[in-house]
Parts: structure tokens; C-alpha cells; sequence
């Protein structure tokens, strides 16, 4: 009962970092956290892009400010969290969103393009997990949300490089609520499965993908952007404290059936 009283008292008081926040499913959530009473760092490398979110945030009565840096950059990753113990002293709210995408089969991949999806789809996350973890162990509680993929746990053609770094961050996210778990520190996951954001723009607008969707998922339809949000919000609240290792599908019902 206390936990859902602080659930709903928001998420005042606490730290957020979201990366890949300058659109799509980030933008979502790092407005969603805002919300919900959170101070939002929005990181992307677009230092404009992410101003506009900062402002919308700010003007739906929430705090945020931008911190811009490539994800895939060791230095700049370790200077933008020395910023953040230095600013704001703590770190409570870690959502690795941000990553990257090529649709090729394995056979076609070279292997410079599949070191590259593989850095930013799963090293990357790893580095920020660790980061974010050294603060989260210094203040005795933390949230870190990974945000994988239904290729997770499942695979289809022409997609191995990508399916392996999710199945990867999957893993990870066990093995890091395994590790840090007795520093009250809580690691999980979200799955989206097919989602309407600019990054799939061309396969929305495939008339014959939407007819597949309509027969392949329970609802019907794309996901949109915001539906993306609740389930972030809720893990990084007080009403999850006892959720810590799961992988959470938010997929309109996609792996509930075949």
C-alpha cells in the first residue's frame, strides 16, 4: 500500500536520464517521466533536436535540460556522467533507448557494419549501465530500463546482427538485476514490438505490412510512439521496487500468439 501511495505521488525529487531522446519512443518517455514529476536529462547527439523536447517538457510544468553526446563515444559517455555527478549529484532513472538499425542479412553484413550496430546496440548500453550503476551503488537505489526488442527472444531473416545485440542487452539486463540487486538498485526491460516512429516511416506508410499487422498482432495495428511510455514510468517508480530481471513486451499481443 505505501509503495502504490509513492506511485502515486510521482516521481518527484528523482534524476532521469534518457537516451535517444530527441525523438520516437525516447521523446515519449523522457515527456511521460517529466510528467511525472522527474528532473529529464535528454541525451541524443543533436543538441538542437534535443532543446525542442527540453522545451515541451518544460512547458507541460516539468524540469529537463540536455545533455548531448554520443553514446558510442567512451570519453564523451564518462564526461556527460562526471556532468551529472557534479550538477545534480545523483543519478536515480537510467533508460537506455537509444540504438541503432540495418536491416541486413547476416551473409550481406561486413563485418566493420556489424561491429558498428553491435557498439551501439549492446556495448554501448553496457557502457551506461556501468556508469550509471557506480552512482546508483553510491546512493543506494537506482532504476536502469533497458529498452530491447521483441527480436529479443525471438528472430526472423535478415535481421541476425541486430537480433544478437537485443538477445544480448536481454542477458544483460539479467545479469546486472542479478548484480546489483542488494544495492536496492532494480535492472529491467522493455520490448516494443512494432511501433509507428520515424525510424519504420517507410514500412507505416507499406499498406501490405499494415494488412499483416492486423492479422499478426491481438490489437491490430502499430503501436504508437506514447503507448511506449506507461510501462517506462511505472518501472521507474516505487510501485515496481520488487520487479527487478524481467523483460516486459510491449507488443499489441504479438508474442501471445502465432
Amino acid at each position: 500500500m505505501r509503495a502504490m501511495e509513492q506511485w502515486w505521488a510521482g516521481l518527484d525529487g528523482r534524476v532521469a536520464l534518457v537516451t535517444g531522446a530527441a525523438r520516437g519512443m525516447g521523446r515519449e518517455i523522457a515527456k511521460a517521466l517529466g510528467r511525472a514529476g522527474a528532473t529529464v536529462l535528454l541525451n541524443g547527439r543533436d543538441g538542437s533536436a534535443l532543446d525542442v523536447v527540453v522545451s515541451e517538457i518544460e512547458a507541460d510544468g516539468g524540469k529537463a535540460a540536455p545533455i548531448a553526446f554520443d553514446i558510442t563515444d567512451e570519453a564523451a559517455v564518462d564526461a556527460g556522467f562526471e556532468r551529472i555527478r557534479e550538477e545534480y549529484g545523483r543519478l536515480d532513472i537510467l533508460v537506455n533507448n537509444a540504438g541503432a538499425r540495418d536491416r541486413r542479412g547476416a551473409l550481406d553484413f561486413d563485418m566493420a557494419s556489424a561491429r558498428k550496430l553491435i557498439e551501439a546496440d549492446l556495448v554501448a548500453p553496457f557502457h551506461l549501465c556501468r556508469e550509471a550503476g557506480k552512482l546508483m551503488v553510491d546512493q543506494g537505489s537506482g532504476r536502469i530500463i533497458n529498452i530491447t526488442s521483441i527480436a529479443g527472444p525471438i528472430a526472423r531473416g535478415s535481421d541476425a546482427a541486430y537480433t544478437a545485440a537485443k538477445g544480448g542487452l536481454d542477458a544483460l539486463t539479467r545479469a546486472l538485476a542479478a548484480e546489483l540487486g542488494p544495492h536496492n538498485i532494480t535492472v529491467n526491460a522493455v520490448a516494443p514490438g512494432y511501433f509507428a516512429t520515424e525510424a519504420n516511416a517507410e514500412m507505416v506508410e507499406n499498406p501490405e505490412i499494415a494488412a499483416w499487422l492486423q492479422r499478426r498482432t491481438s490489437l491490430g495495428r502499430w503501436g504508437q510512439p506514447e503507448e511506449i511510455a506507461g510501462v517506462v514510468v511505472f518501472l521507474a517508480s516505487p510501485a515496481a521496487s520488487y520487479i527487478t530481471g524481467q523483460t516486459i513486451a510491449v507488443d499489441g499481443g504479438y508474442l501471445s500468439h502465432f
